[in-house]
């Protein structure tokens, strides 16, 4: 005695009935299908024990469905384009970036860089929508819904995948006036005795 199928093992049964009825043959099913005869042929047949009752009979112009069949074809054949408009649209998603991009970068860069810049990425992408996050703290990306960071960074953790943009280096400087006054240091233990503007980021680890 066969051991009864999962229901949802017999949902690609279910579409090569729907295919049977709509080409009119096993032939044309199985071809569509891109298996053989045979199998086209099995699927039918596991799919009537399954459901206890005849869904296909023989006739002299080649294959009908049974009052069955027919039920079952026309309660599923909706729900079968559905997911194929599904599938439609994912697809499209590769094809054709869309929705919602959400990025952080630091406050300097991202006005002196991106803002300029958006104005055309969002006429190349007119499907998305960037949401642009200025901040010199390090947000952490999977919390805060992120999907993008620019950074200042060293060493790029493993949980996440990234691309160097550009070179960056820190510069000292001052106004002539203040060192006329106070002096040029020489070397860095020089600074402990100046007035310096220091640039304090909370957090100097990647974000997570």
């Amino acid at each position: 005695m066969d051991t009864p199928r999962p229901i949802d093992a017999l949902w690609p049964h279910v579409h090569a009935l729907t295919l049977l009825d709509a080409l009119g043959s096993y032939t044309a099913a199985a071809r569509r299908l891109a298996i053989s005869k045979a199998a086209m042929s099995q699927r039918i047949a596991q799919l009537e024990r399954a459901a206890g009752v005849a869904l296909v009979r023989r006739t002299t112009r080649g294959v009908a469905l049974t009052d069955a069949g027919r039920r079952l074809v026309e309660a599923t054949r909706g729900a079968f384009a559905q997911i194929g408009d599904a599938l439609a649209g994912v697809r499209d998603l590769a094809s054709a970036p869309q929705g919602v991009l959400r990025v952080t970068a630091p406050v300097a860069l991202g006005r002196q860089q991106l803002v300029g810049r958006l104005a055309e990425f969002v006429k190349m992408n007119p499907a998305v929508r960037v949401e642009l996050d200025l901040s010199d703290r390090l947000a952490g990306l999977a919390q805060e819904g992120f999907d993008l960071a620019i950074r200042h960074i060293e060493r790029v953790p493993d949980t996440h995948v990234a691309w160097a943009l550009c070179g960056t280096r820190s510069m000292l400087v001052a106004t002539r006036a203040y060192l006329k006054r106070c002096g040029t240091p020489r070397q860095p233990a020089d600074l402990a005795r100046h007035a310096c503007l220091h640039d304090v980021r909370v957090g100097e680890t990647s974000p997570s």
